[in-house]
């Protein structure tokens, strides 16, 4: 059964599920100008099948589609954005000139 991944903005998440089976999900903080994703969770079954990476690509395109910068805070999103270049210019930069 194929893994369907969804926005669930009333849980601030994106979810995983094969059928009515919740697999994982990436949490998400969302503004007009940023997104944060600070936390993504793989329930163990669906370990390794990969569930994360659907997860992050579900996640960052979602991101891309809003034009706004990713800032991950998730190991696992920040590490899938390293492993896969053609999401590299989603990552927010700080562009603050102030110095002390």
């Amino acid at each position: 059964m194929e893994i369907v991944v969804t926005d669930a903005p009333e849980r601030t998440r994106f979810e995983a599920r094969q059928g009515d089976t919740l697999a994982g999900f990436a949490e998400y903080i969302r503004s007009g100008s940023l997104v944060v994703y600070p936390h993504t969770e793989v329930d163990p079954a669906f370990v390794g099948r990969g569930v994360g990476g659907a997860l992050a690509r579900a996640a960052l395109d979602d991101a891309r589609a809003r034009g706004l910068p990713v800032l991950a805070t998730c190991p696992f999103i920040a590490g899938w954005m390293g492993r896969h270049p053609d999401y590299a210019d989603l990552a927010y930069q700080n562009r603050s000139r102030v110095s002390d």
